[in-house]
């Protein structure tokens, strides 16, 4: 555990008490010692080395490589992979406790998201997959930040409609030939792996859907860096072109047709513990607007003595609170190995939204200072746009979750 002043050092592990505690899904959010020392190191860590200088790469659009392998070096590669593999062996709800800590103290989401994005899309499904081979070639690179990794799975027409990929594989000669196109692929311009899913058997469905990892040489592979984004602006993506791209049958990731089901358990990680992140940069700007009302004089009154403001604070504060009350009863009923996948829509879509709402009333209450890039006070609202579309919209989640009610 780093415990000095300038953060040195790597994340520490858990102690045996963490646990049994904090029983968040009986409302009590009370962290252990172990628990507290980690997310007060995270916290020094984010603000003293990866915030600085974050408002100049987000108008870059840049993505910092020394800091992520500072990120790396720290233990946030590899929060959920077993120390086994490098990673450290966090539960979820102490990964959503460490995310939520880099959400608040760091000001560069794009390069939370990208390790996020690294960690749940792209290296829980090699670990998850139990293949001893590629956890052995890959996971210790990849939760010490050596290796970056990108998850392809959304095309140009299948998005939501996620399983009517066309990108395809084929068996010829003891490989498989992968053709097709990914877009939308966080840390593609910068990746050294790339998760790829396509279709064994289209016959099948999402049970013909298989998992490969390529790595980024591998001919007929090719990278188009994106246009930039409205938010997460330091986190790289891109468009992957396969053409006759041939890869052994050993960068299959478990067997045909497994595809799904492994991005399916990623999908319970990502849409989980990224969205901590939000819970995180709420409460940021939240504590930024309350010290604005306390004194910002407006007709000779501060702003927090008009109940237009003061209201305004309340609600995002209500919001803030909600979410993290959401947020941790998923990740205690993930940490019991009860089903969470319910708790985890309603998290995930509850966070996206109240962070969008937050977003704006904080410029609301900044006033023409919140329109400003040099304020960053825009920063939490220009973020959440893309959370209500990444890792399934919140349409999605309504559908997902009407299912789930019994509703035809």
């Amino acid at each position: 555990m780093a415990r000095d002043p300038q953060c040195a050092g790597r994340l520490g592990q858990p102690g045996d008490a963490s646990r049994t505690s904090p029983c968040v899904a009986s409302a009590s959010l009370e962290l252990t010692e172990p628990q507290r020392e980690r997310v007060d190191a995270v916290l020094r860590f984010a603000r003293t080395r990866l915030s600085p200088g974050a408002r100049e790469r987000e108008a870059a659009g840049a993505f910092d490589r020394g800091l992520w392998g500072e990120a790396a070096a720290f233990g946030l590669a590899g929060l959920p992979i077993p120390e086994e593999w490098g990673g450290s062996g966090l539960d979820a709800v102490d990964t959503m406790l460490v995310v939520e800590a880099l959400g608040k103290g760091c000001e560069d989401g794009g390069l939370v998201f990208s390790l996020c994005a690294h960690m749940f899309a792209s290296a829980v499904p090699i670990w998850r997959s139990r293949s001893a081979e590629h956890c052995r070639r890959y996971l210790g690179d990849l939760a010490a930040g050596r290796l970056i990794c990108a998850n392809a799975a959304t095309e140009p027409e299948a998005g939501s409609d996620l399983y009517s990929m066309r990108a395809a594989a084929r068996r010829e000669n003891g490989q498989y030939v992968l053709d097709g196109s990914k877009c939308f692929v966080t840390n593609a311009p910068v990746a050294d792996l790339f998760l790829v899913y396509a279709s064994t058997d289209p016959g099948r469905g999402s049970f013909g859907v298989s998992a490969f990892v390529v790595p980024r040489d591998t001919p007929g592979l090719r990278v188009v860096p994106e246009r930039q984004k409205t938010g997460l602006r330091t986190s790289p993506w891109g468009t992957l072109y396969l053409d006759e791209c041939r890869v052994p049958e050993s960068a299959r990731l478990g067997p045909e047709g497994a595809g799904a089901a492994l991005f399916g358990e990623s999908m319970i990680w990502e849409r989980g513990c990224l969205f901590a992140y939000y819970v995180g940069a709420m409460e940021r700007s939240l504590e930024r607007c309350i010290e604005h009302a306390r004194v910002r004089v407006q007709f000779g009154r501060r702003l927090g003595e008009f109940q237009a403001v003061s209201g305004r604070i309340v609600d995002m504060k209500l919001r803030l609170e909600t979410s993290r009350l959401l947020l941790y009863r998923a990740g205690e009923l993930h940490r019991q190995g009860k089903r969470c996948d319910e708790a985890v829509a309603l998290s995930k879509l509850w966070i996206s939204e109240a962070a969008l709402q937050s977003g704006l009333d904080a410029i609301q209450l900044f006033g023409g200072t919140g329109v400003t890039a040099e304020s960053g006070v825009d920063a939490l609202l220009r973020d959440a746009v893309p959370a209500r579309i990444f890792s399934g919209t919140s349409e999605i989640q309504r559908v997902l979750l009407a299912r789930m009610l019994g509703l035809p």
